[in-house]
């Protein structure tokens, strides 16, 4: 088991940094270095700061709204949500395989003494949501631009639909519990994954719970529709630095493929994916192949800076140890993957 599953996580890396490298070189082919290296240089460190201000304000968000989740089993002070997101941040970017996620729920359990396996559900949830709102904030923008690619909008419809319809299976959900678990119970697996699989489903519908009430709901839209307009500004604030002209719907589009290409295979960092789609994106709006590179470097750049500086802070203060075993943690990783991973970042 142990030797097939470091089997596959190398075949995923190496699938992971050939693909990277592909997009890579197609997102560079034919650039003109001297104009990109002239962009580049008109680039204004002041405006770049405040993309680190904004984009920090917007994690420290980010953990208020998990901390509307984590709350229907026990509350834990903003500040330790902060520093469990911008931890699983961290691993996001430099580890493979949503490491990430499995490092803040690890964290957050053992700083507040609750159940790993709720932590990793509430994180999981909180990332279908931001699908939701990724697809949403997507369409809204299409509707006030012209002239976008006819397939950029019907695939924004089709995931549109695709998002409401698991929105609308997580609130119901948790109502459907007994019949979830009745059906897990009679699926022909063994015993150990079975037990898993009905284990990581209470811990799902617990975390799901917390939409049931209408208050923590109504707080968690307000948190998201906040973060992503954030989000947006610091996409505005990178390329007001750069002097490149990009608009809140158009910035609010790159987010959401941004977003959405970040669940594909990829290299740590994002390295080669977000270089391909800003060209893919930006190129249509008018944007310069070489512009549109300088612009998502400089944005990486910034949000590199953001999860290295209050990512690692975080690992110190949460007092996360070093790693010894977690084999029943990867082990929920996994099945959770298995059951569809819906990462964004």
């Amino acid at each position: 088991m142990t030797v097939n599953g470091n089997g596959r996580s190398r075949w995923s890396l190496l699938v992971a940094f050939l693909l990277g490298g592909v997009l890579l070189f197609l997102a560079f082919r034919g650039v003109d270095w001297n104009q990109m290296l002239k962009t580049a240089r008109q680039g204004r460190l002041d405006g770049l700061a405040l993309a680190f201000v904004a984009l920090t304000i917007s994690y420290f968000l980010r953990g208020l709204r998990w901390r509307v989740l984590l709350g229907s089993e026990k509350r834990i002070s903003p500040l330790a949500a902060f520093w469990g997101v911008t931890a699983g941040y961290l691993g996001n970017c430099f580890l493979p395989a949503r490491a990430g996620e499995l490092v803040r729920s690890v964290a957050i359990g053992r700083h507040a003494n609750i159940s790993k396996s709720y932590v990793l559900a509430t994180a999981l949830t909180e990332r279908v949501m931001d699908v939701l709102a990724l697809v949403l904030f997507s369409l809204a923008a299409l509707t006030t631009m012209s002239g976008t690619p006819g397939w950029l909008v019907a695939a924004s419809r089709v995931m549109a639909g695709l998002g409401l319809a698991g929105t609308l299976l997580l609130f119901m959900a948790p109502r459907m519990e007994s019949v979830i678990i009745r059906a897990l119970a009679i699926l022909p697996l063994p015993g150990g994954l079975q037990a898993r699989l009905v284990r990581l489903a209470e811990q799902f519908l617990l975390g799901m719970r917390a939409f049931q009430h209408p208050g923590r709901a109504l707080s968690f839209a307000g948190l998201t529709i906040s973060v992503w307009l954030i989000d947006g500004t610091v996409a505005l604030l990178v390329a007001g630095a750069f002097s490149l002209a990009l608009t809140l719907p158009q910035a609010l589009l790159l987010l959401a493929a941004l977003g959405l290409a970040s669940a594909a295979p990829s290299t740590p960092g994002y390295v080669g994916i977000y270089q391909f789609v800003a060209v893919t994106v930006l190129a249509p709006l008018g944007f310069t192949q070489d512009a549109a590179l300088v612009y998502i470097t400089a944005f990486q750049a910034v949000t590199y800076a953001v999860v290295i500086v209050w990512g690692t802070m975080g690992l110190w203060q949460l007092n996360v140890p070093r790693p010894v075993d977690h084999t029943e943690e990867r082990k929920e990783v996994v099945t959770a993957n298995a059951l569809g991973d819906t990462s964004t970042d």
